[in-house]
């Protein structure tokens, strides 16, 4: 029997973007005004020969909680995910977890947290293979100089993030 990912579009004020998960929470959350394609191309890496099934009862809670989230509502998420990664990658990912809502850290921060200081673009590649964009808050990474870096969402999807935690997070 095929496993089966469910998925749906989020859409949301401005915000449009695919999300997916298993049977045991969350994988995969798309880029903003990316096509279904995105999604197609990583499930088909990620979990191959699933077969893809949009169902909004199951996508329910994951949509409720991101809605909450662009509200300014919410600040953290509680619904389960599945991340599938190399060990380095999830060390990589429970470190971004730990960033404040509306703050940033820098690559050497992260590096620096998991205990590996000349890691840095190690951990850029890892934080760069992150599945559930906003959940594990890879947009709250930037670069030494202070300047957005690198983001799978896109530059502008990221300082959408960051300006609306900073919003958020001053009037909170």
């Amino acid at each position: 029997m095929k496993k089966e990912i469910y998925w749906t579009q989020l859409v949301y004020e401005n915000w449009k973007l695919y999300m997916a998960a298993t049977t045991k929470g969350l994988c995969y959350v798309g880029s903003q005004d990316k096509p279904f394609e995105e999604l197609e191309v990583w499930v088909k890496r990620h979990y191959p020969g699933s077969q893809l099934v949009q169902d909004v009862t199951i996508m329910h809670p994951y949509v409720t909680e991101f809605k909450e989230f662009f509200q300014g509502v919410r600040n953290s998420f509680t619904i389960s995910q599945e991340l599938k990664g190399t060990d380095f990658q999830t060390e990589v990912w429970n470190a971004l977890c730990k960033i404040p809502y509306g703050e940033t850290w820098t690559y050497s921060d992260i590096a620096n947290a998991i205990g590996r200081p000349t890691a840095v673009r190690a951990v850029g590649a890892a934080i760069g293979a992150n599945p559930v964009l906003l959940t594990v808050p890879c947009h709250r990474v930037i670069g030494k100089n202070g300047k957005l870096t690198g983001f799978r969402g896109g530059l502008d999807m990221k300082e959408q993030l960051l300006k609306l935690e900073q919003e958020n997070y001053r009037n909170g």
